[in-house]
């Protein structure tokens, strides 16, 4: 087992992280901008570095000074969280020549999953459900123009390096291909530095479903049941849950297995979701896999007792999995409150946290780094806080997820708990009546 374990990352993650590892004996390194000082990550890690200021850039996605953090207080692993540096190949590859492990998947893993037409390929081979579409990236308007009149409208073109919803534009007729082709190759260069798109059928109508899995360094697998992630704003997710409301399970037998294979394919190491599209008709079709942890990995957990940071730091330090797939036994809701204005379009709302009373009681858990007097920095991701509900049914963790939400008091910043308490409430919320695209109809009053 590892001595001592540097956590690359910040936040509700990094004090996750930390909580693992103490009731696991390893010792914590967590590293922190000049805008995270006062964070809960860096007071309740055994030892805390400052590498650099508030941006990303200069902090959080600096190998080096990461690298140099581990070296100085000795660490022999990292974990990267989610988000930064956790699905950097050149990271991975780093820590690795540098001795260090890499609480994650290996460079090869990483960069054959990495890129989407690449990954596409690769399940193709395992037998995985694809989705008809282009194959590899997109070389001229004419070639998109062609391939989309094959597969037929509409059509999505995606940026080949892109996530969270850059770089993707649907077409829903010929004249509309032009438009998409620049937009989309515009924003993608802009935000990736890469500008190759790829293109897919259109699924209408589609379900957000994943598959939580875990393979270790023998070649075993096995699956941990499913996520449903449909409610999504701009390709951000904002509620999971499972079971998924859609799943039969004849579906959940069919795309557990196929989750297997995708990793079985590329030797897969540590805990990684397998992302699926599922058309109304149950057809599913791979979308991405993430060979990192997910923010909604506390679901899963609260539906099969199972610490998944744990399970990655052993299947790391050589520990095998058992291998035995696992199916919920209840139900578990996630909601992720966000420090946004939702009556202001969602616009951030940083600053200074007045009066913060989390809710308790049988059956709830919050993740977050927030306390009162803590100020919010404007330079990261919104979310502050994860409140995750589990009970014996759906029905009854809705009723449950509803009362912890009115318990949730946080004053000073404007947060999405009313959006949840409202989608909550919501009849076809309540129904499992829902896809993607549900968001785009729903009215916040």
């Amino acid at each position: 087992m590892f001595k001592k374990l540097l956590i690359a990352n910040r936040g509700e993650i990094a004090l996750r992280i930390i909580r693992t590892c103490k009731e696991m004996g390893v010792r914590t390194v967590a590293v922190y901008s000049t805008a995270d000082k006062e964070s809960l990550h860096v007071r309740f890690a055994d030892e805390a570095v400052c590498i650099g200021p508030s941006q990303s850039k200069d902090s959080y996605l600096n190998i080096q000074r990461i690298l140099a953090a581990a070296e100085v207080t000795n660490a022999d692993a990292i974990h990267p969280g989610y988000g930064f540096l956790s699905e950097n190949s050149k990271f991975s590859a780093l820590c690795r020549d540098h001795g260090i492990k890499f609480i994650g998947a290996t460079p090869e893993q990483i960069d054959g999953m990495g890129d989407k037409s690449n990954a596409k390929e690769t399940m193709k081979k395992a037998g995985v459900p694809t989705i008809p579409g282009s194959d590899g990236l997109l070389e001229s308007i004419e070639q998109a123009k062609e391939i989309a009149k094959e597969i037929g409208y509409p059509v999505i073109m995606k940026a080949t390096a892109g996530g969270g919803g850059r770089g993707m534009r649907v077409v829903w007729k010929e004249d509309e291909v032009e438009n998409a082709w620049n937009s989309a190759r515009t924003e993608s260069a802009a935000a990736f530095g890469n500008d190759g798109l790829y293109m897919e059928k259109y699924i209408e109508e589609p379900r957000h479903i994943e598959i939580q899995i875990a393979g270790d360094q023998y070649g075993k697998v096995c699956h941990l049941s499913e996520r449903d992630c449909s409610i999504q704003r701009r390709h951000q997710k904002l509620v999971e849950e499972t079971p998924s409301p859609f799943m039969t399970d004849e579906l959940r037998t069919k795309m557990g297995e196929a989750a297997k294979a995708a990793a079985q394919i590329i030797n897969y190491e540590g805990v990684g979701t397998v992302e699926f599209l599922v058309d109304k008709h149950r057809n599913f079709y791979f979308m991405e896999m993430n060979t990192r942890i997910q923010v909604e990995h506390p679901v899963t957990e609260e539906v099969i007792n199972y610490d998944l940071v744990k399970e990655q730091i052993l299947i790391a330090s050589g520990v095998p999995i058992s291998g035995k797939d696992y199916i919920p036994t209840k139900a578990a809701i996630e909601v992720r409150i966000n420090a946004e204005d939702v009556y202001k379009d969602f616009r951030p709302s940083p600053g200074k946290i007045k009066i913060l009373h989390k809710p308790g009681g049988h059956g709830v858990r919050v993740d977050s780094h927030i306390y009162a007097g803590y100020s919010i920095p404007p330079y990261y991701d919104s979310m502050i806080a994860k409140l995750i509900v589990s009970a014996q049914t759906r029905e009854e963790a809705i009723v449950k997820m509803e009362r912890a939400l009115s318990e949730f008091v946080i004053e000073g910043i404007e947060t999405t708990i009313p959006l949840h308490q409202q989608l909550m409430k919501n009849e076809d919320f309540r129904k499992g009546n829902f896809t993607t695209a549900f968001m785009n109809d729903f009215k916040l009053k």
